[in-house]
């Protein structure tokens, strides 16, 4: 039996075509997917990051952007992976500040040149970190502990999250900084390293803020002071490093970056749609509970900040006797 097509049958027809077509991403009229490389493994607060911004990244530019989680080698496997891509902006780098700053430092054949390799696009979140005691600690500040630490020099060691991170550098700075001689207990992770703090195995921690907030809020834990040069937005109520009387600071961030020769349009237009996508109420209130302070900055900001954390942490790094074999 053969089946006839009535016009208004017909017209309906070509009309939803037509709608279908009109509604498909670019990519499928000829512009192909955008790739961020996250060199890390799916989860976490940066992965989570990435994936909103994506989002918004695809409903802005009517393209399909795609999150490429490529870890391995500490995250350098990803950024080489960047590194030797076409300059076409179908592929982008997003990662945390240490591939990018603290890398060159411990690294001797690290693979990559973050300043020559790749075009720096917005720096898009922050995250401090803080100093902890246990509930066992005879202190409330940081002086205190200090005081105490002088008093007892032999039990006068500090926890880290593991070696070689930003915690365990700034572990180094702050002994520099209070004239004390401490040695870095290394663990495998946050988890550990808090259980031995509350457990009185050590005085104090050097770790992420989300890592021990809800122990601190709970009375589990005593936290001390935070890192960035403005209070933490978790911990209003507790000094920064500076406000405590010692003249450090540091924290870590994310940034967006491009291959070296990415075209400099399309880098602007990309960095409009990021830090609207950061300043938006909804993204905000999002990384805020992820424990990541929104930014979005220029191209130009977030190389300043890469260069200048690098120099930050140089002395650190230097001192703490850390290699990247270890």
């Amino acid at each position: 039996m053969t089946r006839r097509l009535y016009p208004g049958t017909c017209a309906a027809l070509v009309f939803a075509a037509l709608t279908l077509l009109l509604a498909l991403p670019a990519m499928a009229q000829g512009q192909p997917p955008i790739r961020i490389v996250y060199p890390f493994p799916a989860g976490g607060a940066g992965d989570a990051m990435i994936r909103l911004i994506a989002e918004r990244m695809q409903t802005a530019l009517e393209r399909t952007v795609l999150v490429d989680n490529r870890s391995g080698g500490g995250g350098r496997i990803g950024v080489q992976a960047v590194k030797t891509a076409a300059p076409d902006g179908t592929t982008l780098l997003f990662t945390v500040i240490a591939p990018i700053s603290i890398y060159p430092l411990v690294y001797p054949q690290l693979g990559y040149d973050p300043f020559a390799d790749f075009a720096p696009i917005t720096q898009v979140g922050t995250y401090e970190f803080v100093a902890a005691v246990g509930p066992q600690a005879p202190v409330t500040s940081l002086k205190d502990f200090v005081a105490w630490a002088r008093a007892n020099p032999k039990e006068a060691n500090y926890g880290i999250p593991g070696a070689g991170t930003l915690p365990h550098f700034l572990g180094v700075l702050f002994a520099t900084a209070a004239g004390l001689d401490m040695k870095a207990i290394t663990y495998r992770g946050g988890a550990p390293a808090v259980t031995d703090l509350i457990g009185g195995q050590y005085p104090i921690l050097f770790i992420g803020t989300t890592d021990v907030l809800e122990a601190h809020k709970a009375g589990r834990l005593r936290i001390l002071a935070s890192s960035d040069q403005q209070r933490s937005p978790f911990l209003p109520y507790v000094p920064t490093f500076q406000e405590a009387g010692f003249n450090i600071h540091g924290n870590g961030w994310y940034g967006l970056y491009a291959p070296a020769g990415t075209p400099d349009a399309f880098i602007e237009k990309v960095n409009r749609i990021v830090v609207d996508a950061v300043k938006s109420p909804a993204i905000r209130e999002r990384l805020l509970t992820l424990g990541l302070v929104p930014t979005g900055t220029s191209a130009a900001e977030l190389k300043r900040i890469q260069s200048a954390d690098t120099d930050l942490w140089r002395p650190a790094v230097k001192a703490s006797g850390f290699t990247a074999d270890q």
